[in-house]
C-alpha cells in the first residue's frame, strides 16, 4: 500500500470508531431474532439476556438500563436499533467478568482455605541484584489488591536501625520505617481483607526489639497480635477484615551479609534462561523448563531444617516474637517431617518453585492434606535474577495460598496471576475449591497428577477487535501499512487442560474481524483461566504485542462480551478490546 493510500485509510478511519456496518454477522441474526420492526424492546432485550447472554436473574428494569444508557447514542427510548444493540455489546457496560467489585466468595473460612495474592521482595523496583529498593513498588502492589508484602530486614550500616535489602547484594536499602508507613496508608485502598507482611528477618535480638515497636507505632490496633503461641486455625479474611498480620520464621542466628561477588558468580549461572520476547516467554508445563540439578543460588530460604521446638532457638526479643500470628519454619527430618498435618497448631512452610517441582512427584497429595490447614508459600528460585517468574498453576492445583511473585516481573506468568484474582471481585483472596479442601471417608485427598475426566468444555468465538488506532502511533506496528492482526486464545491449568491456539492473521486492518470458533474441553474448570492475546504479525521481524488478558473460567460470563485488553504490564487500554461469545456445553 503506498503512503498516500495509508494516509487516506488513517484520514476515514480516524473519524470513526467501529460502525455497525462492521457488525459480525451473527450479532445481525440475534438482532433479528430479538426485534420487531428494527427495534429491540424491552421485552426483546430482557429475553435476550437470559437467553443468550445466560443471565437467568435479569430484569426488565436492567433492559430498560441498558436502553436508556447515554453512550449508545440512539434514539428509540423505546428500544435498541441495530446501532444501539452493536454498542451495547462492544461497549463497557458488557464486560466478560461480573462488573461488581464485591468479594462474593465465602470469607468466613481459615486463611488457608484461599489462594491470596502474593508478592515476592515486594520492594524491589527492578533485577534482584542491584536494582533500588523503595516503598513505591509496595504501594502499586497494594493497589493492584495484593495481600502479602515481603521485606526483607537488615541492620543498616551502622547496626543501630534497620533497613529493607535484598541481602548480599547491590541494591540500595530503603527505611523499614518508610515501607510501614506506606503499608499502612495503603493497604485497604484495593481490598479491606488482611494484608500480611512476611519478614525475612536478619536481625539482632535488639533490633527485633526496635522493629516490634515501629510495628506497634505504625499499626497501633489494626495489628492483628495473638501472642506468642502457635495458632490452632488460622481466623478467617472476614475477622480480620482491615487488619495487619506479620508471618516470619524466628532467625536461628544472626546472619552476616554475603559476599557480593560470590552471589554474583552464583547469578550468572542462571542468566542463559532468561529469553523474554517482548511480551514475555511462553509460560513452562507444570514440570519447570529447569532441571533438578540447577541450585537456587540466590533462594531466600536456605536448605537448612530449622527446630520448631523453641528450646532450642537462640534468645528472640519477647515483644517481637508476640506480634508473630503466622509462624514459619522448616521442621527437622526433610519434607516427610514438613508436610504432618498438627492437630494443635497451624503454620507456614516456604519452597522455592525449584523445591516444589521436585516435591510434588512424591509428596503431591501430601502437600495438598498440608495445605487444607497450614499456609504453603512458594517463592521464585535464586538463579531469576532478573526477576521473572514461574508457572503459578504449579502451586496452586497442589493447594498453596501463597505464589510468590514479583510484580515487577512483566510477561506471560504474571499476566496469570493477574487473571486469577481478578476473581471475586479483585479483593486478593480467592477461595480453593472444594476439592482441595476435603478429604474423602478414608482421607484421601485430591491427587494433582491424576488426569480426571472433563467436566465441561469451553466454547469461545472472536468474532473482531478495535481500539489500536487509537491507542497506539500510526505507525507503530507498521511504518507504511495497517496491521496485520491475529488471536492467541488458550487455557492455563492443570495439564490436561493447558492449550493454545490462534485465529488466522488479517493483513492490513486496523478493526479486524476473525469470527473463529474454538473449543476447550476441561477436566478442571474451577483451575482454568482463559488466556487471551493479540499480536501483529511481522515476516521480517519478531511479531509485535497487541494486548493481552486473562479470566478466570469460574467467574466467566456466558454469552457475548466486549473483553478489553491489557498492555505488557498489566495496565488497560483506553480503547483496545476484543468482541467475544463464551459458551459452556
Amino acid at each position: 500500500m503506498s503512503k498516500q493510500t495509508y494516509k487516506v485509510c488513517f484520514c476515514f478511519q480516524r473519524r470513526f470508531h467501529v460502525t455497525v456496518s462492521e457488525a459480525p454477522a451473527d450479532i445481525k441474526s440475534l438482532f433479528q431474532e430479538y426485534s420487531e420492526n428494527g427495534i429491540m424492546t424491552v421485552d426483546n432485550l430482557h429475553r435476550f439476556l437470559i437467553d443468550v447472554q445466560k443471565e437467568p436473574n435479569a430484569t426488565k428494569e436492567e433492559a430498560q438500563a441498558i436502553i436508556d444508557s447515554s453512550h449508545l447514542n440512539i434514539f428509540h427510548r423505546k428500544g435498541l436499533n441495530l446501532e444501539g444493540f452493536f454498542k451495547y455489546l462492544f461497549g463497557p457496560s458488557n464486560p466478560p467478568l461480573s462488573p461488581s467489585l464485591v468479594a462474593h466468595h465465602d470469607m468466613t473460612a481459615p486463611l488457608s482455605h484461599y489462594f491470596i495474592f502474593t508478592g515476592h521482595n515486594s520492594y524491589l523496583t527492578g533485577n534482584q541484584l542491584n536494582s533500588d529498593c523503595s516503598d513505591v513498588p509496595i504501594i502499586q502492589a497494594l493497589k493492584r489488591g495484593v495481600r502479602v508484602i515481603e521485606l526483607d530486614i537488615w541492620p543498616n550500616s551502622k547496626k543501630d536501625n534497620v533497613d529493607v535489602l535484598h541481602g548480599g547484594t547491590l541494591t540500595t536499602p530503603v527505611e523499614l520505617i518508610k515501607c510501614l508507613r506506606s503499608i499502612k496508608e495503603h493497604a485497604f485502598v484495593a481490598s479491606e481483607y488482611p494484608v500480611v507482611i512476611t519478614l525475612e528477618d536478619h536481625l539482632t535480638p535488639d533490633l527485633q526489639a526496635k522493629v516490634a515497636e515501629m510495628l506497634h507505632q505504625t499499626f497501633g490496633e489494626i495489628l492483628f497480635t495473638p501472642g506468642s503461641e502457635c495458632l490452632k486455625e488460622f481466623p478467617s479474611p472476614d475477622f480480620l477484615k482491615k487488619r495487619i498480620i506479620i508471618s516470619t520464621k524466628p532467625p536461628k542466628e544472626y546472619l552476616e551479609s554475603k559476599n557480593v561477588k560470590e552471589k554474583e558468580n552464583d547469578a550468572q549461572k542462571g542468566k542463559g534462561s532468561s529469553d523474554e520476547e517482548a511480551w514475555g516467554k511462553e509460560v513452562p508445563n507444570l514440570k519447570g523448563v529447569t532441571g533438578a540439578h540447577e541450585k537456587d543460588g540466590l533462594d531466600e530460604e536456605s536448605n537448612y531444617d530449622d527446630d520448631l521446638d523453641e528450646k532450642s532457638q537462640p534468645y528472640i526479643a519477647p515483644e517481637y516474637k508476640n506480634l508473630i500470628a503466622i509462624h514459619a519454619g522448616k521442621p527437622k527430618g526433610g519434607l516427610t517431617e514438613c508436610l504432618k498435618v498438627d492437630p494443635n497448631k497451624v503454620r507456614r512452610l516456604s519452597l522455592s518453585e525449584q523445591q516444589l517441582e521436585d516435591a510434588v512427584d512424591t509428596y503431591g497429595k501430601d502437600i495438598v492434606r498440608f495445605t487444607q490447614r497450614n499456609i504453603l508459600r512458594v517463592y521464585p528460585k535464586g538463579i531469576r535474577v532478573d526477576s521473572s517468574n514461574y508457572n503459578p498453576l504449579i502451586g496452586w492445583s497442589h493447594g498453596a495460598q501463597m505464589v510468590a511473585f514479583n510484580m515487577q516481573g512483566y510477561g506471560r506468568s504474571l499476566w496469570l496471576m493477574h487473571g486469577m484474582f481478578r476473581a471475586n471481585g479483585g479483593c486478593g483472596y480467592v477461595k480453593k475449591p472444594e476439592f482441595l479442601l476435603t478429604a474423602g471417608p478414608h482421607n484421601e485427598v485430591f491427587d494433582p497428577s491424576v488426569k480426571w475426566p472433563v467436566k465441561k468444555t469451553l466454547k469461545v468465538t472472536v468474532y473482531m477487535g478495535e481500539g489500536w488506532y487509537f491507542d497506539f502511533r500510526h505507525t507503530h506496528f507498521d511504518a507504511y501499512s495497517p496491521p496485520d492482526f491475529y488471536t492467541r486464545v488458550g487455557i492455563a491449568g492443570v495439564p490436561a487442560d493447558t492449550i493454545m491456539k490462534k485465529t488466522k492473521t488479517l493483513e492490513d486492518n486496523w478493526v479486524p474481524a476473525w469470527t473463529e470458533e474454538f473449543e476447550f474441553p476441561l477436566t478442571i474448570p474451577e483451575l482454568a483461566l482463559l488466556r487471551i492475546e493479540v499480536h501483529e504479525y511481522d515476516m521480517s521481524e519478531k511479531d509485535d504485542f497487541g494486548g493481552q488478558t486473562c479470566l478466570p473460567v469460574s467467574e466467566l460470563r456466558s454469552g457475548i462480551r466486549a473483553v478489553p485488553l491489557h498492555d505488557r504490564k498489566g495496565e488497560k487500554y483506553k480503547s483496545v478490546k476484543l468482541l467475544m461469545r463464551f459458551e459452556f456445553i
